[in-house]
């Protein structure tokens, strides 16, 4: 029993076990780690917009290095059992060649039995034993098919989940840039718009302008024909922007009756065609509550007028349109006209 124990436990006996426990280990174990690492590191974080860009990339490569040691490990076992294989129908072969021989003699020497007769009932022992670990490699697959299954199923799941997320982030950013009444942009997405623009113009110093316009007369028409007049009023106005302006610029309802026009790649003489061109479309469009509508106008630009700051270019304008205020309306004015409507008061003082 000693000796044949020994026979058992040989080099290429501990070889198989060595490459069963590591084909197993990539198959099934390794896997199962990587997969349960990716869901707490990086799966989880994927809920958060601002992470999604910096860890789906990671997750994707350790899924496909999760696949390569899957594959690795198959093939190892495939390997194996083809071995195997190969191993079992040799002694197969060779098991009714050795059977068809004489028996010995009957006597004292017939009780041992013969090398040959050793030989088959190792080879069916053996047998037995490859039958077996082939069930046990069946059954180990069976479970590696289902734990693939359930793998593309969750990835398939988390996919889904990743876009419905996409999208409805897409969509409350949209929407919390977008003014309920007009559809146009709001102050907050202007700013940040007016600030990229102003760091733009500091590094390839392309000029840029921003307009402002005032509504005259908006309280009369929101106060005497109601709050509907109003909103009419507000969206025909964002109707005559949208269809006078170009896809860059920057259109918004800067709150009220106010409405701001951020100008890419426009100097001040662009600016003012401009905001003429809208004062005469305004002052021609037909309302359904039949009253007339004019705006006034206000303009700041760079380089020309102040200091490469956002606020300051607000401020520029914001007193270029209080200047067309005073002037009587229905006007534009730009940043220069705010110094000769202070002179000219002094001097009527």
């Amino acid at each position: 029993m000693a000796r044949r124990a020994r026979a058992r436990e040989t080099p290429a006996a501990r070889r198989i076990k060595r490459k069963i426990l590591v084909a197993l280990a990539l198959t099934a174990f390794l896997p199962m780690l990587v997969v349960a690492y990716l869901l707490y590191a990086y799966a989880m974080p994927l809920l958060d917009v601002q992470t999604q860009e910096r860890e789906l990339p990671w997750m994707l490569v350790m899924l496909g290095a999760t696949g390569l040691l899957m594959a690795a490990g198959s093939f190892m076992l495939w390997d194996l059992a083809t071995s195997v294989v190969r191993h079992a129908d040799a002694a197969a072969a060779s098991a009714p060649t050795v059977s068809r021989r004489p028996a010995p003699a009957t006597g004292p020497v017939a009780a041992a039995p013969s090398p040959e007769n050793a030989a088959v009932q190792q080879y069916v022992q053996q047998s037995d034993e490859v039958d077996t670990l082939m069930q046990s490699f069946s059954r180990m697959l069976v479970t590696i098919e289902q734990q693939a299954s359930d793998i593309n199923e969750y990835a398939r799941r988390l996919d889904t989940a990743y876009k419905d997320l996409e999208s409805t982030s897409a969509q409350l950013k949209e929407f919390s840039f977008k003014d309920e009444v007009t559809g146009l942009y709001n102050r907050r997405f202007f700013s940040i718009r007016l600030e990229e623009e102003v760091s733009r113009y500091r590094r390839f110093n392309h000029p840029v302008s921003v307009v402002l316009m005032d509504l005259d007369g908006f309280k009369a028409v929101n106060d005497e024909l109601g709050h509907g007049a109003g909103d009419e009023t507000l969206r025909g106005m964002a109707e005559i922007l949208l269809r006078q302006s170009r896809g860059i610029n920057v259109i918004c309802r800067y709150g009220g009756d106010e409405f701001a026009v951020l100008l890419v790649e426009t100097s001040k003489s662009g600016a003012r065609l401009y905001a003429d061109r809208i004062r005469y479309v305004l002052s021609t469009w037909t309302f359904s509550h039949g009253r007339r509508v004019t705006a006034s106008f206000g303009i700041a630009s760079l380089p020309e007028d102040v200091a490469p700051a956002a606020d300051e270019m607000i401020r520029a304008a914001d007193e270029a349109l209080y200047a067309a205020k005073r002037a009587g309306k229905n006007r534009v004015s730009v940043h220069e006209d705010v110094g000769r409507a202070a002179t000219s008061g002094r001097a009527g003082a």
